[in-house]
């Protein structure tokens, strides 16, 4: 029976918790705003790393989705195909609520490309889909295989105030100059942050059978929540761009780390945005981090003992990712009571966390796709 509480208090700890109680860098400027009144307010294109070739056994296919979920989009890309699903790639989730274009490809060794425009009519969303091009190449798109994600967005309905235009103004050079805290955004937790006690259940129970794509959610979910943790620690502190003495450093625009070997340039080079300190994303293998990261990272993890100890278990391999997410070419514009923003983001990084930073955000639709 203690065994079983035991169990239980762990799932329920994190029954409740809210992404509010992560820290902000900047102080409120009490202005709010509406997010994707309709889809053309969220507007997201990708940016490949690499040209495509036009020949190899992948077709690749670049698709704008209005309203549809990214999954449901690659089932029907397979149906098409006569593929299993496991034979279509993307390099991640694009939000439902928007009109989003992405990269699909489908393995199809010896076959010839079907009609790739029946697409276009395929049944079972609310939103449509419009293919924009066609072609082939020799690999598959794989998670994460993106340059950037490009964000054209519409935040509606500013409250007026005398200082609108300058407090607008400010908050955004000072977004596009410092950066803002590199969470995990909301929709990594699903509706009510309920990936979390999901979870510690599935940690819990060693008879648990899942669908692969839920244990990937699962477990991402947790990992990501420690690493927020982590963050809004070093937020607090106001230390979450700068760096603190054991600290590990990711170069500008790669994954490539390294450690603090006492060089006297590091605080400029962060300064100059050449380089982030990061944090953990936790699971097996060994701490980077010393010192000072080392015993904040060491105790965010030893609070979440069922992540700890599930995480390894499942075997997934720890790594790092950076602290700080500085938005590029980021452009901002007030149209009567609209702002108009767009900036560029490295793949895996979240346009509401920059939203988050800005104003007071009240998203019409939540996406968790």
């Amino acid at each position: 029976m203690s065994e079983i509480n035991s169990v239980n208090k762990q799932v329920d700890i994190y029954h409740g918790v809210s992404f509010d109680q992560f820290a902000h860098a900047y102080r409120s400027l009490g202005i709010s705003a509406r997010l994707k009144v309709t889809p053309e307010d969220f507007i997201v294109d990708e940016k490949l790393p690499f040209e495509l070739s036009g020949e190899g056994e992948h077709a690749w296919l670049h698709v704008q989705k209005r309203d549809c979920n990214t999954d449901w989009v690659a089932k029907a890309l397979a149906k098409i195909a006569g593929v299993r699903l496991r034979c279509v790639g993307y390099a991640g989730l694009k939000d439902r609520h928007g009109l989003t274009s992405q990269w699909f490809s489908v393995h199809m060794p010896g076959m010839p490309d079907p009609d790739w425009k029946q697409v276009e009519s395929v049944e079972g969303e609310e939103g449509n889909i419009k293919l924009l091009e066609a072609t082939r190449h020799g690999r598959k798109l794989r998670r994460g295989a993106l340059k950037e994600n490009r964000f054209s967005i519409r935040l509606r309905d500013l409250k007026e105030s005398a200082d609108l235009a300058t407090l607008i103004n400010e908050r955004c050079q000072l977004i596009a100059e410092r950066g803002v805290p590199n969470y995990f955004g909301e929709q990594r937790f699903g509706h009510g942050m309920a990936n979390l006690s999901a979870a510690a259940y599935m940690f819990s129970h060693d008879d648990l059978r899942l669908p692969r794509h839920k244990k990937s959610i699962y477990l991402s979910a947790s990992r990501s929540w420690i690493f927020n943790r982590v963050l809004s620690q070093r937020v607090e502190q106001d230390v979450w761009d700068t760096k603190i003495p054991g600290d590990v450093f990711m170069l500008a625009g790669k994954t490539a780390c390294f450690w603090d070997d006492g060089s006297t340039d590091l605080g400029e080079r962060i300064k100059n945005k050449e380089i982030h300190p990061t944090a953990l994303l936790w699971g097996d293998g060994e701490l980077r981090s010393q010192a000072d990261a080392a015993e904040l990272e060491n105790r965010i993890v030893d609070e979440n003992p069922v992540f700890k100890q599930g995480l390894c278990k499942f075997k997934v391999q720890q790594m790092r990712r950076s602290l700080r997410l500085v938005p590029t070419n980021m452009t901002w514009q007030l149209q009567n009571d609209d702002l108009l923003l767009s900036f560029d983001l490295p793949s895996g990084c979240y346009a509401t966390m920059v939203l988050r930073e800005l104003l007071n955000v009240e998203e019409q639709a939540i996406s968790l796709a």
